[in-house]
């Protein structure tokens, strides 16, 4: 017995260890990135456009590029993602098929990200005559992104207990009925967590947008348009060596809009879950 507890004791304490230091980690980097950028992330540097090859004025356009971006991106794969979540765990009865579709979208999870740019550049760019487009790079960060929503949305749907729907259908309820009232409020929380988390890897995405975006300077007016997202402007900024200040102004202002996303939707959650 004496053992046993023990071990349970070495086990939490190991768990307990890696918990915090995955938060001083995150805290470390966010507090360097912060400490380094805050001070040049002005307001000139927000409202402003850029101009000399990004070594001066602002982030503007890109601010509003990677809006433009994130929210095609996700238009476009959360109701494909959400609705595919669906018909694995309400309609579907297992099988090969399904078998195949949840390997086929694993495969996808693993792809890396500058293959996703290379099919996007010559399918979307080239082939379908989208140029160097928000929409080319919101279609393909959202093929990117929809492995992410498709599974946590499926395990979120999964955690509704069975005898809700079963009361449901007892009732008389419809099959769609049930799962538009009992089985989606069950599970928003899960598949917004999924669409959030989608998000966050089309606002840092870089090597495929910078292949179906482009790296324009100028501020789009349309998703026809090209453009330069942040997370571009920052790898441009860095590697070509141009200004460290801007970089790291960059880097500030990156962390705290995915900062603030997460934080609304959290607030988002427990608000429904209210």
């Amino acid at each position: 017995m004496r053992n046993k507890n023990l071990s349970q004791k070495i086990a939490f304490a190991l768990l307990r260890a890696g918990a915090y230091t995955t938060i001083f980690i995150l805290a470390i980097i966010i507090w360097y990135i912060l400490f380094n950028g805050l001070k040049y992330a002005n307001l000139d540097f927000l409202t402003q456009k850029s101009y000399s090859m990004g070594r001066e004025g602002g982030i503007f356009p890109f601010f509003i590029t990677t809006i433009y971006a994130t929210v095609v991106s996700i238009a476009i794969a959360a109701p494909i993602g959400v609705g595919a979540a669906i018909y694995l765990t309400e309609y579907s009865r297992g099988g090969r098929m399904i078998e195949l579709i949840r390997f086929c979208t694993e495969t996808l999870a693993g792809i890396p990200s500058i293959i996703y740019g290379l099919f996007g550049f010559v399918f979307f760019v080239i082939f379908m005559g989208l140029g160097w487009s928000i929409l080319s790079g919101g279609i393909t960060l959202a093929c990117m992104v929809l492995p992410t929503i498709v599974r946590t949305s499926e395990e979120a749907i999964k955690t509704v207990p069975k005898s809700y729907r079963e009361g449901s259908l007892a009732l008389g309820a419809t099959r769609w009925q049930t799962i538009v009232k009992v089985v989606l409020p069950g599970s928003i929380a899960g598949i917004i967590t999924g669409i959030i988390l989608g998000a966050g890897r089309a606002i840092g995405e870089t090597a495929a947008v910078i292949l179906t975006v482009g790296s324009s300077l100028r501020l789009p007016t349309s998703i026809m348009q090209p453009g330069r997202t942040m997370a571009v402007h920052l790898y441009i900024l860095t590697m070509e060596g141009l200004s460290n200040e801007k970089a790291f102004a960059t880097a500030a202002v990156l962390i705290l809009f995915v900062l603030i996303v997460n934080f609304a939707a959290n607030r988002m959650i427990e608000l429904i879950g209210r």
